[in-house]
């Protein structure tokens, strides 16, 4: 039976694994093999051509099992996991009555904490990257560098450059400018944290931050990120205090453009669709937290027909990969396949290639992940496919989207180390990360001035009857 000390080449070799399918961007391959070495795949092909690049050198077998490429989540929050449920239920906008009251009270222990706890949740869930648009504590941005190093993850880590509650004029908006340029040189050749700027939403910023961001993160070939079009009251405000929909802002402003990474865009409209086409942007798609909380879904098929990038997102709801290219083909069957008589809305690889490969393109590393292709890193899962859901198997794309479920996960790695075997990390107490966020938690939770509009679900239901 395969154990996890099976997976490490403990002389300093190339490990060499032999799954009996092996997911490619053009489906899946049986009778092939990776080599894994320096923390890269270095050789991937049938396994006669593996074998002849390593004379003598041993395969882990891997029987059953499918090797596919880790899956990107291109839009969390990794310092909200203290909250989590306490947003469930609640009306659009919960960032202003759950979300900055929460990430303001976290001092950058507490904010490593959270980020490490939804750090670990994101590789149970198959995600060896998650693109992070910003933390809201003041000090918590190191804190959340320091947790997906020590957890293990790739983090696009973005570093907030809002300027709306600036009161100094040049001087104050030149230091949030120095301030991001200085995030960008300091991260540039970490090998798990990629930096990032952000704008909470365009609202939040100047036009001249705006701009002045969006051309930052274009120069250093880095995401601009922002959540926009997401709810119909950050539209609206958008239209009376600019008098353009944000979108359309962004492009005004000349912010729009081949380095932004924009969140949700679930209200476009033709022209927006259009602008989105000709900029070169690249879009997060977040269907769970449209069904949670939004006023609408995107129609990713539209932008796949566009040839707009776009990867999967959870918007920090709940961080599981396959109930995500679930939750992705689903929302687009009944917001838009029903109503035309589409019952592939995209097919199962749709799903599967914007939650692996085309989601690493939109995330800005589509150069370095996303793929089981000599060079690129070995960022990968192993699936155990030996149950009831996958017999008989006929079409195994398909079958991830509307089958996979978590507890398949064997083996989660990142750049070619084990970082989870059967959800638990392998060298490190998740047990003691648990308690102390068990307390941590309730501290902070209990003293942010958070306003929700709905009791818990059991105090609701004894108002109900």
């Amino acid at each position: 039976m395969l154990s996890s000390s099976d997976l490490s080449a403990t002389d300093g070799g190339p490990l060499l694994l032999a799954p009996e399918w092996l997911m490619r961007p053009e489906g899946a391959q049986r009778g092939w093999a990776a080599a894994v070495h320096g923390g890269r795949f270095t050789h991937v092909g049938p396994r006669e051509a593996v074998q002849a690049a390593h004379p003598g050198r041993a395969f882990v077998e891997l029987p059953q099992q499918l090797l596919m490429p880790g899956l990107i989540d291109t839009h969390t929050h990794l310092t909200q996991a203290f909250g989590k449920s306490l947003a469930f239920g609640e009306p659009s906008e919960i960032f202003k009555r759950i979300w900055v009251p929460m990430e303001g009270v976290l001092d950058t222990h507490a904010a490593y904490l959270s980020a490490r706890l939804a750090a670990w949740e994101s590789l149970r869930g198959g995600f060896t990257t998650v693109v992070d648009a910003g933390t809201r504590s003041e000090e918590g941005l190191a804190g959340v560098a320091q947790a997906a190093r020590d957890t293990g993850i790739r983090c696009v880590l973005g570093l907030i450059c809002n300027d709306a509650g600036n009161t100094d004029g040049e001087a104050g908006a030149r230091r949030i400018l120095d301030r991001a340029a200085g995030f960008l040189a300091a991260f540039e050749h970490d090998p798990l944290v990629h930096p990032s700027l952000a704008i909470s939403i365009p609202e939040a910023a100047s036009d001249r931050m705006l701009h002045d961001v969006a051309a930052l993160t274009r120069e250093a070939s880095r995401r601009f990120q922002t959540h926009v079009n997401e709810h119909l009251a950050a539209v609206e405000r958008s239209l009376v205090a600019r008098g353009l929909r944000p979108i359309e802002l962004l492009h005004a402003v000349g912010a729009l453009n081949e380095s932004a990474l924009l969140a949700h865009a679930t209200l476009l409209t033709h022209r927006e669709f259009g602008l989105l086409r000709d900029s070169g942007a690249a879009v997060a798609y977040n269907p769970v937290a449209s069904a949670w909380k939004g006023n609408a879904v995107l129609d990713a098929g539209m932008l796949q027909l566009l040839g707009v990038p776009f990867g999967l997102g959870t918007d920090g709801t709940r961080a599981d990969g396959l109930r995500l290219l679930d939750a992705a083909e689903t929302a687009q069957r009944l917001t838009h396949g029903l109503a035309n008589g589409d019952s592939s809305c995209g097919g199962g690889w749709t799903w599967l290639d914007h939650g692996t490969h085309r989601g690493a393109e939109a995330a800005g590393l589509g150069r370095l992940t996303g793929r089981i292709e000599p060079g690129f890193a070995a960022d990968f899962l192993l699936l155990d496919l030996d149950g009831p859901e996958f017999l008989p198997s006929w079409d195994l794309s398909w079958e991830l989207v509307r089958f996979g479920n978590r507890d398949q996960i064997q083996a989660v790695f990142v750049n070619g180390a084990l970082r989870l075997w059967q959800g638990w990390p392998v060298d490190w107490d998740a047990r003691a990360l648990m308690r102390e966020v068990a307390e941590v938690a309730r501290r902070d939770v209990a003293r942010a001035p958070l306003q929700r509009v709905h009791a818990t679900a059991d105090a609701h239901r004894a108002m109900s009857t």
